[in-house]
């Protein structure tokens, strides 16, 4: 058990950076899409679509009740996505498919956004589940590219010694 409670924090940080990038090109993507919504209403609606996307809820006010009044807006942009943001498919859906195992390991219960992600053809059904060392190589490679990630410096040589 020592292995999985050790794991399991890492991955759910690589699939929070995956939900960054996410976030970003979707934020981008709808004020392309959209230049007549204020960048407030964009953000929300930005915001709505990625915590649906990973069957998170907000039941914060002002989140609860934007949802609310917006659904017709979120669920046309999730229903979107596949065709808006085909290059992160593939993140998206390894990020997913962790977050499940995941949300599985920690007996965590909620609605079922894989096979919601299915539906909306934002998820890839033929890809392999990916390893533990696979993901956080896309995580590291894909943070690294959109500066969410720093890589680390290489450990510095010792100053010379001088007193001789």
């Amino acid at each position: 058990m020592t292995f999985e409670s050790k794991l399991l924090p890492i991955m759910r940080e690589g699939i929070e950076v995956i939900k960054m990038i996410f976030f970003k090109k979707l934020s981008v993507s709808l004020a392309e899409k959209h230049p007549e919504w204020e960048a407030k209403f964009c953000s929300m609606v930005t915001g709505a679509v990625v915590n649906r996307t990973f069957g998170i809820t907000n039941d914060q006010e002002p989140f609860l009740s934007f949802n609310r009044d917006n659904l017709a807006v979120i669920d046309s942009e999730r229903n979107d996505l596949a065709g808006d943001l085909e290059s992160i498919r593939i993140p998206l859906t390894d990020a997913l498919r962790m977050q499940s195992l995941c949300d599985q390991m920690d007996e965590v219960e909620g609605e079922n956004y894989l096979e919601q992600a299915k539906e909306t053809g934002i998820l890839i059904g033929d890809r392999d589940l990916p390893l533990p060392n696979s993901f956080m190589d896309l995580v590291r490679r894909m943070g690294k590219a959109f500066g969410l990630i720093i890589p680390p410096l290489p450990d510095e040589e010792p100053p010379a010694d001088t007193t001789q």
